[in-house]
This record gives structure tokens, sequence and C-alpha cells, in this order.
């Protein structure tokens, strides 16, 4: 006999779209050099059914200043990762996260006086 749940409408948590521990590995891994370079201060992440986000900020009351997302959804047409501007533009868009996060190499680039 099968018992009813208590909570028959309820969502179940595995319906969630999450980063694995590659890609927050990488994505913490650019974080903590944007940080370094005085970039970047403060981050947010959000586990939705159809997207996971892992947001950054410059100062934590504001807007994200960038969003890094994976919509697996996407994963067969442009690619399920993509980082997203604050004004709301898709910065890169692609299969691998890695190749995405490269949208910001150039911010850590800096000319040595």
């Amino acid at each position: 006999m099968t018992m009813p749940t208590p909570f028959p409408n309820s969502k179940n948590t595995y319906d969630k779209v999450a980063f694995d521990r590659h890609e927050l590995g990488a994505i913490l891994g650019l974080y903590g050099q944007m940080v370094a370079a005085g970039e970047w201060r403060d981050y947010g992440m959000s586990f939705l059914k159809d997207v996971a986000v892992f947001s950054v900020f410059r100062r934590t009351a504001e807007h994200p200043m960038y969003r890094i997302e994976k919509r697996p959804k996407l994963r067969g047409r442009q690619g399920m990762y993509s980082v997203i501007g604050m004004d709301g533009q898709i910065l890169k868009r692609g299969h691998d996260l890695r190749n995405v996060l490269r949208v910001f190499d150039r911010k850590l680039i800096r000319s040595v006086d």
C-alpha cells in the first residue's frame, strides 16, 4: 500500500536546475580572480525549474552586473550556458561553460604603469 504524500501539489526539489561541481568550480574560480582584481564584490545563486543563475554584484544592494545562466533546454540549440549583462544583452552563449566565461578575460588584463 502506498502512502499519499502530505503535500500532493508540492514540487519535487529535484525538478530544479543546478550547477554541478565542475561548473561551480569554474564559476567560483573566475569569481575569485575578479574579486582579487577589485571588479566584483558579491554574488547570489538561484536554482529554478528551467534555469540556474549565478548573479554577480559590484555592491550588495544593486542589480546584478552579470548573470551566468544554465538553461538545459537550450542544449541542442545555441548552447545551455550564457553570460548576460546588466541591460539584459546576451554577451556570450555556448555549449562549453569555460569558453563562455572567456568573455571576462579582457577585464582581467590590465596595463602595468
